[in-house]
């Protein structure tokens, strides 16, 4: 059975930071591309970063040079260090696995207020 569980989420002022991590299990981790999404209330889901498993990274504009995302493949584990986290940053952040298929996390909710 596939797992990817995210923690790390939380409540934070504007300019502070938060590491997301997601633990992956059932699958041959250091195969899968990971990746990090968000979704916005009302909003699609967009992708955030992505590193795929030679470790090339990819991130969407908004957040390049904010936020780096990370794998650890002896943990099983794919982390997104968030910096300078803005208003806008605010979102249910999933984590997702992908190879071929495609497995996702539960979600973990980020939410920058003043």
């Amino acid at each position: 059975q596939v797992q990817l569980v995210e923690s790390g989420g939380g409540l934070v002022q504007p300019g502070g930071s938060l590491r997301l991590s997601c633990a992956a299990s059932g699958i041959n981790f250091r195969l899968y591309a990971m990746g990090w999404y968000r979704q916005a209330p009302g909003k699609q889901r967009e992708l955030v970063a992505s590193i795929f498993s030679d470790g090339i990274t990819n991130y969407y504009d908004s957040v390049k040079g904010r936020f780096t995302i990370s794998r650890d493949n002896g943990k099983n584990t794919v982390y997104l260090q968030m910096n300078s986290l803005k208003l806008e940053d605010t979102a249910v952040y999933y984590c997702n696995a992908r190879r071929g298929v495609l497995y996702w996390g539960q979600g973990t909710q980020v939410t920058v207020s003043s």
